[in-house]
Protein backbone atom coordinates (compact mmCIF):
# COMPACT_ATOMS: atom_id res chain seq x y z
CA UNK A 1 0.00 0.00 0.00
CA UNK A 2 1.05 3.26 -0.49
CA UNK A 3 1.43 6.30 2.09
CA UNK A 4 1.34 9.98 1.32
CA UNK A 5 0.54 12.48 4.23
CA UNK A 6 0.73 15.55 6.33
CA UNK A 7 3.34 17.39 8.38
CA UNK A 8 2.67 20.13 10.21
CA UNK A 9 2.04 21.45 13.94
CA UNK A 10 -0.93 21.00 15.57
CA UNK A 11 -2.94 19.17 12.76
CA UNK A 12 -6.94 19.12 14.64
CA UNK A 13 -7.59 21.55 11.73
CA UNK A 14 -6.22 19.40 8.62
CA UNK A 15 -8.93 19.13 5.61
CA UNK A 16 -6.32 16.65 3.88
CA UNK A 17 -6.66 13.56 5.88
CA UNK A 18 -10.32 13.24 4.99
CA UNK A 19 -9.76 14.69 1.42
CA UNK A 20 -7.72 11.75 0.19
CA UNK A 21 -8.65 9.11 2.12
CA UNK A 22 -11.92 9.23 0.78
CA UNK A 23 -10.60 9.94 -2.75
CA UNK A 24 -8.71 6.74 -2.32
CA UNK A 25 -11.61 4.90 -1.03
CA UNK A 26 -14.15 6.15 -3.18
CA UNK A 27 -11.35 5.52 -6.60
CA UNK A 28 -10.10 2.01 -5.29
CA UNK A 29 -6.71 3.30 -4.92
CA UNK A 30 -4.73 1.40 -2.93
CA UNK A 31 -3.18 3.87 -0.39
CA UNK A 32 -3.36 5.73 2.47
CA UNK A 33 -3.21 9.64 3.96
CA UNK A 34 -1.65 10.12 7.47
CA UNK A 35 -1.18 13.14 9.47
CA UNK A 36 2.08 13.16 11.22
CA UNK A 37 1.71 16.16 13.86
CA UNK A 38 6.07 17.19 14.31
CA UNK A 39 6.81 19.56 17.19
CA UNK A 40 10.10 20.65 15.26
CA UNK A 41 11.08 19.84 11.11
CA UNK A 42 14.01 17.99 12.21
CA UNK A 43 11.90 15.44 12.87
CA UNK A 44 10.94 15.00 9.13
CA UNK A 45 14.34 12.84 8.79
CA UNK A 46 12.66 10.38 11.11
CA UNK A 47 9.47 10.26 9.80
CA UNK A 48 10.81 9.18 6.30
CA UNK A 49 13.00 6.64 8.14
CA UNK A 50 9.99 5.04 9.69
CA UNK A 51 7.97 4.91 6.56
CA UNK A 52 9.71 3.37 3.92
CA UNK A 53 6.84 3.34 1.64
CA UNK A 54 6.01 7.83 1.79
CA UNK A 55 5.35 8.40 -1.82
CA UNK A 56 4.51 12.26 -0.78
CA UNK A 57 4.00 14.53 1.48
CA UNK A 58 2.12 17.84 1.89
CA UNK A 59 3.61 20.64 4.44
CA UNK A 60 1.82 23.07 6.11
CA UNK A 61 1.98 25.34 9.24
CA UNK A 62 4.78 26.32 10.62
CA UNK A 63 7.12 24.32 8.38
CA UNK A 64 6.31 25.66 4.92
CA UNK A 65 9.65 27.59 5.06
CA UNK A 66 11.49 25.80 7.52
CA UNK A 67 11.70 22.70 5.41
CA UNK A 68 13.12 24.46 2.39
CA UNK A 69 16.73 23.39 3.95
CA UNK A 70 16.22 19.77 3.94
CA UNK A 71 15.02 19.71 0.29
CA UNK A 72 17.38 18.67 -2.63
CA UNK A 73 15.79 21.15 -5.14
CA UNK A 74 12.61 23.71 -5.86
CA UNK A 75 10.39 24.30 -8.50
CA UNK A 76 10.63 27.82 -9.56
CA UNK A 77 7.05 28.79 -8.07
CA UNK A 78 8.32 27.34 -5.15
CA UNK A 79 11.92 29.56 -4.82
CA UNK A 80 10.25 32.59 -5.79
CA UNK A 81 7.93 31.98 -2.87
CA UNK A 82 9.75 31.04 -0.39
CA UNK A 83 7.29 28.21 0.49
CA UNK A 84 6.72 24.76 0.03
CA UNK A 85 3.14 22.96 0.49
CA UNK A 86 4.00 19.83 -1.68
CA UNK A 87 7.29 17.75 -1.61
CA UNK A 88 7.56 14.85 -4.39
CA UNK A 89 9.46 11.99 -3.83
CA UNK A 90 11.87 10.64 -6.40
CA UNK A 91 13.74 7.87 -6.20
CA UNK A 92 17.00 7.46 -8.61
CA UNK A 93 19.75 5.42 -8.60
CA UNK A 94 20.14 2.44 -6.32
CA UNK A 95 16.41 4.21 -4.47
CA UNK A 96 17.95 6.56 -3.11
CA UNK A 97 15.49 9.40 -2.35
CA UNK A 98 15.52 12.92 -3.88
CA UNK A 99 13.10 15.52 -2.51
CA UNK A 100 11.39 18.46 -4.30
CA UNK A 101 9.88 20.77 -3.43
CA UNK A 102 6.37 22.25 -5.02
CA UNK A 103 3.99 25.11 -4.27
CA UNK A 104 -0.07 23.97 -5.31
CA UNK A 105 -1.15 27.30 -2.83
CA UNK A 106 0.02 29.21 -6.07
CA UNK A 107 -1.92 27.29 -8.13
CA UNK A 108 -5.19 26.44 -6.26
CA UNK A 109 -5.32 30.27 -5.88
CA UNK A 110 -5.05 31.84 -9.13
CA UNK A 111 -7.83 28.89 -10.40
CA UNK A 112 -9.86 30.31 -7.98
CA UNK A 113 -10.01 33.71 -8.31
CA UNK A 114 -9.11 34.30 -11.80
CA UNK A 115 -13.39 33.87 -12.78
CA UNK A 116 -13.72 36.64 -10.33
CA UNK A 117 -11.36 39.19 -11.68
CA UNK A 118 -12.55 42.01 -13.67
CA UNK A 119 -10.64 45.24 -15.62
CA UNK A 120 -11.37 47.16 -13.00
CA UNK A 121 -9.20 44.87 -10.27
CA UNK A 122 -5.94 46.20 -11.11
CA UNK A 123 -4.77 46.46 -7.50
CA UNK A 124 -4.97 44.62 -4.77
CA UNK A 125 -4.24 44.74 -0.87
CA UNK A 126 -3.03 41.06 0.84
CA UNK A 127 -3.82 41.02 4.36
CA UNK A 128 -0.88 39.40 6.54
CA UNK A 129 2.71 38.56 5.69
CA UNK A 130 2.78 34.70 6.20
CA UNK A 131 3.52 31.87 4.13
CA UNK A 132 0.09 31.79 2.63
CA UNK A 133 0.24 35.19 1.46
CA UNK A 134 3.12 34.90 -0.57
CA UNK A 135 1.89 32.09 -3.04
CA UNK A 136 -1.06 35.12 -3.02
CA UNK A 137 1.43 37.87 -3.91
CA UNK A 138 3.28 35.64 -6.64
CA UNK A 139 -0.39 34.48 -7.97
CA UNK A 140 -1.71 38.13 -8.13
CA UNK A 141 1.11 38.87 -9.93
CA UNK A 142 0.70 36.38 -12.27
CA UNK A 143 -2.52 37.47 -12.91
CA UNK A 144 -1.47 40.97 -13.77
CA UNK A 145 -3.04 42.72 -10.47
CA UNK A 146 -0.38 44.50 -8.74
CA UNK A 147 -0.64 43.76 -4.72
CA UNK A 148 1.02 45.39 -1.78
CA UNK A 149 1.09 43.76 1.47
CA UNK A 150 -0.69 45.09 4.97
CA UNK A 151 -0.09 44.27 8.41
CA UNK A 152 0.17 45.86 11.85
CA UNK A 153 3.57 47.06 11.58
CA UNK A 154 5.82 48.78 8.80
CA UNK A 155 8.08 45.71 8.55
CA UNK A 156 7.43 44.14 4.96
CA UNK A 157 4.23 45.44 4.53
CA UNK A 158 3.81 48.48 2.26
CA UNK A 159 0.60 50.04 4.36
CA UNK A 160 0.14 49.09 8.10
CA UNK A 161 -3.93 48.63 9.14
CA UNK A 162 -3.95 52.16 10.38
CA UNK A 163 -2.77 53.85 7.03
CA UNK A 164 -5.86 52.56 4.56
CA UNK A 165 -7.47 55.87 3.95
CA UNK A 166 -10.41 55.96 1.34
CA UNK A 167 -8.28 56.98 -1.45
CA UNK A 168 -6.32 53.44 -0.93
CA UNK A 169 -9.28 51.46 -0.55
CA UNK A 170 -10.75 53.06 -3.74
CA UNK A 171 -7.80 51.95 -5.49
CA UNK A 172 -7.28 48.57 -4.00
CA UNK A 173 -10.73 46.72 -4.97
CA UNK A 174 -9.24 43.31 -4.44
CA UNK A 175 -8.79 42.21 -0.55
CA UNK A 176 -7.22 38.70 0.36
CA UNK A 177 -7.62 37.88 3.69
CA UNK A 178 -4.50 35.64 4.39
CA UNK A 179 -4.55 35.54 8.75
CA UNK A 180 -6.34 33.38 10.66
CA UNK A 181 -8.46 36.18 11.94
CA UNK A 182 -12.26 34.85 12.26
CA UNK A 183 -11.30 31.29 12.18
CA UNK A 184 -13.60 28.75 13.99
CA UNK A 185 -13.97 29.23 17.02
CA UNK A 186 -13.24 33.04 17.25
CA UNK A 187 -15.53 33.71 14.81
CA UNK A 188 -15.96 36.94 15.95
CA UNK A 189 -12.91 38.40 14.62
CA UNK A 190 -12.03 39.74 11.15
CA UNK A 191 -9.18 42.23 9.90
CA UNK A 192 -9.29 45.41 11.15
CA UNK A 193 -9.78 47.57 7.54
CA UNK A 194 -12.32 50.44 6.92
CA UNK A 195 -15.01 48.47 6.08
CA UNK A 196 -17.01 51.52 5.15
CA UNK A 197 -14.86 52.29 2.76
CA UNK A 198 -16.02 48.77 0.66
CA UNK A 199 -18.43 48.77 -2.28
CA UNK A 200 -19.83 47.05 -5.17
CA UNK A 201 -16.58 47.24 -6.98
CA UNK A 202 -14.75 45.14 -4.41
CA UNK A 203 -13.65 41.81 -4.17
CA UNK A 204 -12.95 40.47 -0.71
CA UNK A 205 -11.58 36.74 -0.70
CA UNK A 206 -10.65 34.76 2.60
CA UNK A 207 -8.06 32.03 2.60
CA UNK A 208 -10.38 30.38 5.18
CA UNK A 209 -13.20 28.21 5.10
CA UNK A 210 -14.44 27.43 8.68
CA UNK A 211 -16.60 28.63 8.86
CA UNK A 212 -18.31 29.14 5.62
CA UNK A 213 -18.74 33.07 5.71
CA UNK A 214 -16.36 34.68 7.92
CA UNK A 215 -17.14 38.30 9.41
CA UNK A 216 -14.62 39.28 6.75
CA UNK A 217 -16.92 38.40 4.22
CA UNK A 218 -20.02 38.97 5.77
CA UNK A 219 -19.21 42.71 6.31
CA UNK A 220 -18.02 43.08 2.79
CA UNK A 221 -21.16 41.51 1.31
CA UNK A 222 -23.51 43.80 3.03
CA UNK A 223 -21.25 46.60 1.50
CA UNK A 224 -22.54 45.44 -2.24
CA UNK A 225 -18.80 43.30 -2.43
CA UNK A 226 -18.44 39.90 -4.19
CA UNK A 227 -17.17 37.80 -1.89
CA UNK A 228 -15.30 34.17 -1.88
CA UNK A 229 -13.88 31.77 0.70
CA UNK A 230 -11.02 29.84 0.66
CA UNK A 231 -12.49 26.01 0.17
CA UNK A 232 -12.16 25.93 -3.65
CA UNK A 233 -8.91 26.96 -3.50
CA UNK A 234 -7.98 24.45 -0.86
CA UNK A 235 -10.12 21.47 -2.99
CA UNK A 236 -8.01 22.82 -6.00
CA UNK A 237 -4.30 22.64 -4.03
CA UNK A 238 -5.44 19.12 -3.24
CA UNK A 239 -6.53 17.81 -7.07
CA UNK A 240 -2.57 19.55 -7.65
CA UNK A 241 -0.39 18.39 -5.14
CA UNK A 242 -2.04 14.59 -6.69
CA UNK A 243 -1.06 15.52 -9.82
CA UNK A 244 2.38 16.70 -8.33
CA UNK A 245 2.82 13.29 -6.81
CA UNK A 246 1.93 11.00 -9.82
CA UNK A 247 3.45 12.96 -12.63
Amino acid sequence: MKKYGLIGYPLGHSFSRNFFNQKFQSEKIDAEYVNFEIKNIKELKDVLHDHPNLCGLNVTLPYKTAVIPLLDDLTENARNIGAVNVIKFKRGHFGKLKLIGHNSDITGFKQSIEPLLYASHTKALILGTGGASKAVFHGLKQLGVGATYVSRTKQNAGFTYDELTPAIMEQYTVIVNTTPLGMYPKVDECPNIPYECVGPDHLLYDLLYNPDETLFMRTGKERGAVVKNGLEMLLLQAFAAWDIWNR
